[in-house]
């Protein structure tokens, strides 16, 4: 049984059009929708689940120099546990995330030595 580092994204460029072009009352819809959806798929896969992760929230890009405020697509991660990457994968393809146009996830095994 192999780990992996499960990475929800969403390309900022559809959340603004999503925040421009959707009226408030219909994302909060379709977040309701999303949010019902997510717990289920959590309880239906729960024994591959190690790690639930968390929602990402605003970011800071650290470069030699300096500090600035930045974006980027990542929107949650979680860690879950198959046989191999491609079950993985196939479990991840079946959450909630996949429903969001233009959205996608990076399924990446964890090495079993670490660092």
């Amino acid at each position: 049984m192999n780990t992996y580092f499960v990475l929800f994204r969403i390309p900022t460029e559809s959340v603004d059009a999503w925040m421009k072009n959707v009226t408030p009352e219909e994302r909060k819809k379709q977040s309701d929708v999303f949010m019902q959806a997510w717990p289920l798929w959590m309880e239906k896969y729960k024994d591959a689940i190690v790690d639930k992760g968390s929602p990402l929230g605003k970011t800071k890009t650290v470069t030699k120099d300096g500090i600035k405020d930045s974006r980027n697509d990542l929107n949650y991660y979680m860690l879950i546990k198959a046989d191999s990457h491609d079950e993985a994968a196939k479990v991840i393809a079946k959450n909630p995330h996949m429903q969001i146009p233009t959205s996608y996830v990076d399924v990446m095994e964890i090495p079993h030595g670490g660092m």
